[in-house]
Parts: C-alpha cells; sequence; structure tokens
C-alpha cells in the first residue's frame, strides 16, 4: 500500500502561532487562559478561554468580510502547511491536491446579532431589513471549499462534521485519499474558532472549569474551551521523491470506532478507544512495541480522563503520554489537527512536554500523563480524539 508522508505541518492556537512556539509554551508553563471578552456570556461572567489575538490573523487568510473566523484560521495552518514543506500556492495550483478540514463551530451560522435583526423584522415589519452579509459569508466558509478556492486546487473536497473527532477524523479520511491513489498531496486537518453559542452550549452542560483546566488533576472541574486550526500537508511518497523533499514523519495508521455508550460519555472501560486502538495494531499499522507516546483527548473532564487513564494502563502501560489541552483549551473540530501536528513536532525533537494544569494525579486513575518533560523509545505516536456519540478516532504517526 503507498505511503503517506507528512511533509509540512500548520498549527495556530490560543498559546503559540505555530506547533513549536505552542509545544514552547507547555514546557515553560506560561500557557494559561484568558477571559473571553469577544461576546458578553449569558451567565454573568467571562469565560476562561484560550483565544486566538486578532492580531494573529492575518489579510492573506481572507477577510472578515469575507470568511468566518473559523475558515480563516483554517487558511492560516494551511498557508503554514506548505510553507514548512517548502511549497508555494503557485507551486500547487492545478495539481492532485484534496483537502479534507473537520469543523464543529464552522458549520453553524453563530451570528448572534442577524437573528436578533432577523426575529425584529419578523416581529416588526417596518423595522430595517437584516443584512444578508452573514449568511452570505456564512455559505463561502465551508473551510475545505475555501482552502481550495484560494489555493486553486481541484482535487476532492470535503469537511467533516464529526464533533470532537472532526479533526483527527479528517486527517484519517486524507489519509485513505493518498493510500488510495486518489491524490498526490491532501491538506488535511481541523479548524474552529470560540463563539457565544458554543459557550453557552458547554456551560449548560456543566463540564466548563471556571479556573485554569486541569487535566487528570484529583481536582479537575472540567475544560477551558479554545479556538485555533492545525493542518497536515500529506503527501505520497511518489511525490516527494519526484520533487526531492524529505518529509517530517509518515502517517502511519488510522482507525475509528464508536462504543455506542452515551450521548456525551464514553464507556466507563473505553471500549470504543480499545476498538480503535488494537484495530491499528490488527490491520499492521504499528507493533505495540514501536508506540513511544500518546497525545490523549485529556479534556479535564471527570468523565474522559478516567477512562483515557483506564484505556492506558490496560494497552499501553509502560507508554508515556500527555494532554495538550491545557495549554490550547479544547478546540472542538481543530483539536485533531492541532495535536496531530503537535505529535510531529515532539517526534522530531525526542520528547514530549509537561501536561499543563496537572499538579497532583487523581489516585482513582490507575494511569497519569507525564508532569514533566519527557524522552520516550519508541517510533511511533498515538493521537487520539473521543466525541459525543461514542466515537473514539485515532492517529499513528511515525519518526522516520
Amino acid at each position: 500500500m503507498p505511503k503517506a508522508f507528512i511533509s509540512g505541518t500548520g498549527c495556530i492556537t490560543g498559546s503559540g502561532t505555530t506547533a513549536q512556539s505552542t509545544l514552547e509554551a507547555m514546557y515553560a508553563g506560561t500557557a494559561s487562559p484568558a477571559p473571553f471578552t469577544r461576546h458578553t456570556m449569558d451567565w454573568g461572567k467571562d469565560a476562561l478561554v484560550f483565544a486566538v489575538d486578532d492580531a494573529v490573523l492575518q489579510a492573506s487568510w481572507g477577510s472578515a468580510e469575507k470568511y468566518g473566523r473559523t475558515t480563516r484560521l483554517g487558511i492560516g495552518a494551511a498557508l503554514q502547511a506548505l510553507a514548512a514543506a517548502g511549497l508555494t500556492p503557485e507551486e500547487i495550483s492545478n495539481k492532485r491536491i484534496g483537502v479534507v478540514m473537520g469543523t464543529t463551530v464552522g458549520c453553524s451560522m453563530n451570528s448572534i446579532p442577524f437573528y436578533e435583526e432577523y426575529r425584529t423584522y419578523s416581529i416588526n415589519p417596518d423595522a430595517e431589513k437584516p443584512s444578508m452579509l452573514p449568511i452570505r459569508r456564512f455559505l463561502r466558509s465551508n473551510p475545505a471549499e475555501a482552502i481550495a478556492h484560494e489555493l486553486f486546487l481541484t482535487g476532492p473536497t470535503q469537511a467533516i462534521v464529526n464533533a470532537c473527532a472532526s479533526g483527527t477524523d479528517a486527517i484519517g479520511i486524507g489519509l485513505q485519499w493518498i493510500e488510495s491513489g486518489i491524490c498526490d498531496m491532501v491538506l488535511a486537518g481541523g479548524c474552529d474558532a470560540l463563539t457565544r453559542v458554543t459557550l453557552n452550549g458547554f456551560n449548560s452542560l456543566m463540564v466548563m472549569d471556571s479556573e485554569h483546566c486541569r487535566p487528570f488533576d484529583e481536582t479537575r472541574k472540567g475544560l477551558n474551551l479554545g479556538e485555533g486550526a492545525g493542518v497536515l500537508l500529506l503527501e505520497s511518497e511518489d511525490s516527494a521523491l519526484a520533487r526531492g523533499a524529505k518529509p517530517k514523519a509518515q502517517l502511519s495508521g488510522y482507525a475509528t470506532a464508536c462504543d455506542a455508550h452515551h450521548l456525551t460519555a464514553p464507556h466507563p472501560q473505553g471500549r470504543g478507544l480499545i476498538r480503535a486502538i488494537t484495530q491499528l495494531t490488527a490491520n499492521g499499522s504499528i507493533r505495540p512495541d514501536e508506540v513511544g507516546f500518546v497525545n490523549v483527548h485529556g479534556t479535564g473532564t471527570k468523565d474522559n480522563d478516567a477512562v483515557e487513564g483506564y484505556v492506558m494502563h490496560t494497552l499501553l502501560p509502560h507508554v508515556p503520554f500527555f494532554s495538550s489541552k491545557g495549554a490550547t483549551g479544547h478546540t472542538l473540530g481543530a483539536a485533531g489537527g492541532i495535536e496531530a501536528a503537535l505529535c510531529v513536532q515532539c517526534l522530531e525533537q525526542g520528547s514530549i512536554p509537561p501536561t499543563t494544569g496537572l499538579s497532583t494525579s487523581d489516585p482513582s486513575i490507575p494511569a497519569s500523563p507525564v508532569t514533566v518533560a519527557t524522552t520516550f523509545a519508541g517510533t511511533t505516536a498515538l493521537s487520539t480524539s473521543l466525541a459525543f456519540g461514542g466515537i473514539a478516532s485515532v492517529l499513528a504517526i511515525s519518526h522516520i
């Protein structure tokens, strides 16, 4: 089966504008959330979030009038991945390059002002008609289509909306496009932006921490939300050889499963995640002894961390692992792309960062993530994503 290499990565988070700068914040312990001031929250106080500074968004990512924030972040990460692979937009236009992007926030028309104006007008026809600009912007803002449009790409284009596994699933589909010979290259990952709707939704679920989130900590109370984008440039072996490229890593496997246990909570024994990881070993994508570390989903919620700790203890008891969400927040559809980019960077430098926010491991969880910078022995990283509906998806990324 044709190999799929990772030739470049793009990563934008609330703690850094690249994968490396995000990791540096984790190593230094400087990553922390801040009050969300872009919108006023309905519950009377600011939520702590990992927001991307407005100054980071660039004109080359499209204007705020043309695209929504989620899509602009996705374009930025895609351009970063191309540059990291030594390619320019002009060099790839009209080639066999696909785009597959995961999102959750980006699939919704989250314009509260438009809804308010429309409601006012529907009640009072004499009121001013609402502007259709938000509707036109939303219809242009499918992140996969927008990236393809901006880069003049004519390959397959697909947006994946599968809750918090969206970015991981998008990369998995990109892997399948390379392996099947449909594409020579694929831009794959995820992007999502913070909105008032999302924050209100997670607040209603009572899973948001009012302080800095603490994955796997005995005092953890929930998650902090974040925004950003993570994109990998996947490339076939033939394409990489033809242009003399030196890939960063190999995307060696993808698996997904569903435990069908609960609408929002994973199965207590992690049946879906266990099934997904064992698929990777059963189909020959990896061997258990090759796994050097795992970047777990690690949201800081009671159920998620307990389940993942149980799975790590059961399947990979001697493998170090960490959660990056204490430094990025939970970026929803972007999480899989961001965490895959961080895994590539960790493989290159030979170590994983401490789990930001964790100070006292929960003694009821049989395995805990690292709390200091840690080297590893294996050549392959696993990146796991758990999602509402019982979804568990896993990527295997190997050092070359």
